[in-house]
């Protein structure tokens, strides 16, 4: 196996990865939109009518970047979105953990208000870390296998 197709092989299990992050995240969250709601909220940085839209299309978005991701098209831009998403998870986590807040980020499902010590900011940090490192090889390298955005190149590999 030549350099190039170990790359693409890597790229895809990337790939892979990331739509799984996408698909679930956003599926456990349409599947309990109440709940989602409660964990918008318990960021406490959005007016109500903003928490409304987010916990609304937050999920719908997420399936649809999984989705965009599984099948391989636009990648580039989707892994882009992607990473801006995250950073601004990231932020929501860091603003809430700076605030003395005491949450559950609600990321896969669930998500509010949680007991004194019970919060695991540092995980979910490095977890959104990892994801946006996901993202970052597909932005650079967005070349995959069984991509469509590689259908019907003919690149003369073996």
């Amino acid at each position: 196996m030549n350099r190039e197709v170990a790359l693409d092989a890597v790229g895809t299990v990337v790939r892979l990865g990331l739509a799984a992050v996408w698909l679930t995240s956003g599926i456990l969250k349409a599947v309990d939109p109440d709940q989602t709601y409660v964990a918008v909220r318990a960021y406490d940085v959005l007016p109500m009518a903003g928490v409304e839209v987010v916990a609304a299309l937050l999920p719908w978005f997420e399936i649809a970047l999984g989705v965009l991701i599984l099948i391989g098209a636009g990648l580039r831009l989707v892994a882009a979105l992607s990473a801006a998403l995250l950073l601004a998870f990231i932020a929501g986590v860091v603003q809430a953990w700076a605030r003395g807040l005491s949450i559950d980020c609600g990321c896969f499902g669930g998500g509010g208000a949680v007991a004194q010590g019970q919060t695991a900011y540092v995980q979910e940090l490095l977890r959104d870390i990892g994801f946006i490192v996901l993202a970052a090889w597909l932005i650079v390298r967005p070349r995959t296998l069984l991509s469509l955005d590689n259908r019907g190149e003919n690149t003369g590999r073996t």
